[in-house]
């Protein structure tokens, strides 16, 4: 597949964020090329057209770092969130440097820092992201790398990430592994959600969970995927998320169960 890059220049570099946890949001890229099927990106953004094409293009905020080191010096200090509707650590990163760019303006500034990413590519920035300051979190929705491939195209290796979060849980960063979208019949096996548990455990991270959200557009990407994995569940699991109360909460409590038998901190992420 062809990804289509462009610039494009912003003239805000953080947003404040109502999501859990965080003050502001920071997002060196519009659009992702790893391609998740299941991303809600484009429904928050409330673009079809976007959504249609998501993981065929990236646009790079090329002055993102110079409009970043005004803001920091003119905002209160809190806890900025990298990033919430893409990943920091696109492929192209290891080349424009963007996210690094800004790592170490916040850095510079004592801003708390906390990235979410799929990508083993953090690992270059090891030398910026110390304890303290920063906390990594990594998304691991199964360690099946061929249920991986299909899902998220484009993102690192389950292997690759685990192996990242181990290598800076070692370091002394504060980790956390984000096991989600939860789908039913997919990835909602008890063993293979044990196995990224047990990935916590030896992290010392805590796991945040959370079930999938059919928000808009989601199932024109997502449908074909289960299709190939599940025949017939595409169509069936609409319904099936309607009825999910009882199957979710048996869900959450085997989550809640196995973190418990390892040692685990979990919650809910919403």
């Amino acid at each position: 597949m062809t990804v289509e890059y462009s610039s494009v220049t912003c003239k805000t570099a953080l947003s404040l964020s109502s999501l859990p946890g965080l003050t502001y949001s920071l997002n060196p890229y519009v659009g992702c090329e790893h391609g998740c099927a299941y991303c809600y990106s484009p429904s928050v953004l409330k673009d079809k057209q976007l959504s249609e094409r998501w993981g065929q293009f990236v646009r790079a905020k090329s002055n993102i770092a110079e409009v970043l080191t005004k803001e920091v010096k003119q905002r209160q200090k809190a806890m900025v969130g990298m990033s919430t509707v893409t990943d920091p650590y696109q492929p192209i990163e290891a080349k424009l440097e963007l996210t690094r760019k800004c790592i170490e303006v916040l850095a510079k500034h004592d801003f708390p820092v906390s990235i979410q990413t799929k990508s083993s590519l953090v690992s270059r920035d090891a030398d910026l992201i110390k304890p303290g300051r920063f906390e990594l979190g990594m998304t691991l929705t199964t360690m099946n790398r061929e249920l991986a491939n299909l899902l998220e195209p484009m993102a690192s290796p389950p292997d690759a990430r685990a192996q990242t979060i181990e290598e800076f849980s070692k370091s002394g960063v504060e980790t956390w592994i984000f096991l989600g979208p939860i789908i039913p019949r997919i990835n909602d096996d008890t063993e293979g959600m044990k196995e990224i548990i047990k990935l916590a455990a030896r992290t010392k991270s805590k796991i945040i969970y959370d079930r999938l959200n059919l928000k808009q557009w989601i199932m024109d990407r997502l449908g074909p995927k289960l299709e190939l994995r599940n025949p017939g569940l595409a169509k069936q699991l609409p319904e099936i998320l309607k009825e999910q109360g009882v199957s979710w909460k048996l869900t959450s409590q085997t989550i809640q169960m196995a973190c418990k038998q390892f040692g685990v901190k979990c919650e809910p992420a919403f």
